[in-house]
């Protein structure tokens, strides 16, 4: 897109650019990156609301820090959109989220400026310390964390160990009361209260420059002073600041849109020694009325026009995965008052929303905290309670040793249902699902599921919580359900049961979840006498698998596995052990993702590029039907 509109952003090619600026001249850049930003999603869609928020914070810390050799940590990455703009990306952020184009999230595969890999949330701290420790303390590293980012318990554990560590740290909190959906708990409240004079900074200041004069100001003395400062700022602000009793200077809370201001501040505590943080009070959306309204909606709006600010349909809309479980989570509640449903920063992705509307007491939403989510529903479920625990299948991966050590070892009956499983699309290598099948299938006890449509993910989600004497995992991707009418009787269905979709005797197709569509829409593209020799099972079951038709299939000549994650150690994995054990003679070909990571495009464009589309599956029938 054109910048023609945009003369000072337009002359904006690095921060080098940005620098030789004279510092009035900042708010109009700002308006003209928010507003370019406005105009390039409408089109492109993307995070939209978060990027917004954080446009002055990005313009002063490049305009402050000497980048890319001194360094910023986001975190999360989805505020970044203004930073990949003024960092050498401008003229190619139409390409962003696209097959081919820019990653949707800062990676350093893609650019210098992108210090570190930010797709999920809570691992800046962490990693900014090592790069810090491993420069040698002889650069600047900022890290700004926001968009509930704080509320993740490595945030935490990072933070830790800078109050203990010698470092230079530069922690900016991007604090707009807001995740994906609005910020919940105790940091949130003691956030919002924190506050800190300027005569107490003043103070502190002549106190550190006395004592630096005189040689007085070692690590151990300087964190001693900064640990009884916080102690004597909370009690000048009538309350408790999180940072007291650690080695970390505060200051703040400061307007985060008053780009001036935030140039002043930074250029103050950037040099001192020892960590600091700075706190920002930023409004998710800003300067785009529509997102500033609904910072949720218009966290990832897609298509829209910038001048009414409606959002636009797009094709193929229908009943999503997510619908159908938010939709059942509450009917299965009307009639289970053992039912409770918990979230990790994720009500309105999941769809547990309408368990918010319908049992507010009897739901939870935890924040940015998936390993915690599990563990309290470990709890719950300890003492009679039948948790749904929603989280995306790629943000799971930091709960692994919860679900493994919290609710397998104790056999407890927690339904986790994993969202987003699979391919999820344009926001790429970081959020895809592909792991979760073969990371939990060697966990004893555990029941894992996939449903081909809606109705079959009703059915499953009636039979774990019928069932609920162990733990489940029912995983879906992200998107339309397969099915309009999945509104379904409510029935049982037998643990470790698949069933047969179409009869075959010379080629038989195992599908797993979703990609069983795929299979069927292959079937229908083969003429009518190849199609009569194949086979298709929808095995419904990772864990147990159906033995009745792994036994059955033993007389087929081909047999071929399918499913929309990793290709080692998922349902194709567990087929051909079983295969295997019980002397197959046949070929066994596995349909799946190969050892590689994949980057970001449409759904479509990436079942295509990973083979797993129904061409991809006619034309590996095509070739086994002529062995």
């Amino acid at each position: 897109m054109a910048h023609k509109h945009y003369p000072l952003l337009q002359s904006v090619d690095s921060p080098a650019d940005l620098r030789r600026l004279d510092k009035s001249q900042l708010p109009q850049l700002c308006q003209e990156l928010r507003d370019d930003i406005v105009c390039e999603c409408s089109e492109n869609p993307g995070h939209l609301a978060s990027s917004l928020g954080a446009v002055e914070l990005t313009v002063a810390l490049h305009y402050v820090l000497d980048t890319p050799t001194d360094k910023i940590v986001w975190d999360v990455g989805h505020q970044a959109y203004g930073h990949k703009i003024l960092t050498g990306r401008r003229d190619v952020f139409n390409t962003n989220r696209k097959l081919g184009g820019l990653h949707p999230f800062p990676t350093p595969v893609e650019s210098d400026y992108d210090s570190f890999v930010c797709g999920h949330a809570s691992n800046s701290i962490s990693a900014a310390l090592g790069l810090d420790i491993g420069m040698g303390l002889q650069h600047h590293v900022a890290v700004v964390i926001g968009d509930g980012a704080m509320s993740g318990g490595l945030a935490f554990e990072g933070m830790n160990n800078v109050a203990g560590t010698d470092n230079n740290l530069l922690i900016v909190i991007n604090d707009n009361d807001m995740s994906i959906d609005k910020s919940v708990g105790g940091l949130r409240r003691m956030l919002v209260s924190l506050n800190t004079g300027r005569g107490y900074n003043r103070f502190r200041d002549r106190v550190s420059r006395w004592m630096r004069r005189r040689g007085q100001l070692n690590v151990v003395r300087r964190g001693r002073i900064i640990r009884m400062g916080n102690a004597l700022k909370g009690l000048l602000g009538g309350g408790q600041n999180l940072f007291a009793g650690m080695n970390i200077r505060y200051f703040g809370p400061f307007d985060g849109h008053d780009v001036e201001s935030l140039v002043d501040i930074l250029s103050r505590v950037k040099d001192m020694k020892g960590p600091k943080l700075v706190h920002l009070h930023t409004v998710k959306g800003k300067g785009y009325k529509p997102a500033e309204e609904g910072g949720s909606v218009w966290h990832a709006p897609g298509r829209y026009d910038v001048a009414s600010g409606k959002r636009k349909e797009t094709s193929g809309n229908g009943p999503r995965f997510q619908d159908v479980f938010g939709a059942t989570l509450v009917e299965l509640a009307e009639h289970n008052p053992r039912i409770v449903g918990v979230s990790a920063a994720m009500l309105s992705g999941t769809g547990m929303q309408r368990m918010v509307d319908a049992f507010p007491e009897r739901t939870y939403d935890v924040g940015i905290a998936e390993g915690h989510a599990v563990t309290f529903s470990a709890g719950l479920a300890k003492e009679g309670m039948v948790p749904f625990c929603a989280i995306y299948s790629a943000f799971a991966q930091r709960a692994y040793d919860n679900i493994i050590h919290d609710v397998c070892l104790l056999h407890l009956p927690v339904v986790i249902c994993m969202d987003r499983a699979g391919l999820v699309g344009e926001d790429g290598a970081t959020h895809h699902g592909m792991f979760d099948m073969a990371a939990l299938r060697p966990i004893p006890g555990l029941t894992i599921a996939a449903p081909m449509d809606g109705s079959e993910l009703r059915r499953m989600m009636y039979t774990a919580q019928l069932h609920a004497d162990g733990p489940w995992v029912i995983r879906y991707p992200r998107g339309y359900c397969g099915c309009d009418n999945w509104q379904c009787n409510l029935e049982d269905m037998p643990i470790g049961t698949g069933r047969c979709l179409k009869e075959g005797e010379h080629i038989a197709v195992m599908s797993i979840g979703s990609t069983g569509i795929d299979v069927q829409k292959a079937l229908a593209m083969l003429s009518e006498e190849e199609s009569l020799r194949v086979a298709h099972y929808d095995m419904r079951f990772v864990k147990p698998l159906d033995t009745t038709i792994l036994t059955k299939v033993l007389a087929c000549r081909h047999i071929v596995t399918i499913e929309d994650g990793c290709r080692s150690g998922g349902l194709g994995s567990a087929v051909t052990e079983w295969l295997t054990d019980n002397a197959y003679k046949g070929t066994i070909t596995r349909m799946g993702i190969s050892d590689h990571f994949v980057e970001h495009g449409t759904v479509a464009e990436l079942k295509h590029l990973t083979g797993l589309d129904a061409s991809a599956i006619v034309e590996q029938l095509k070739k086994l039907l002529h062995l």
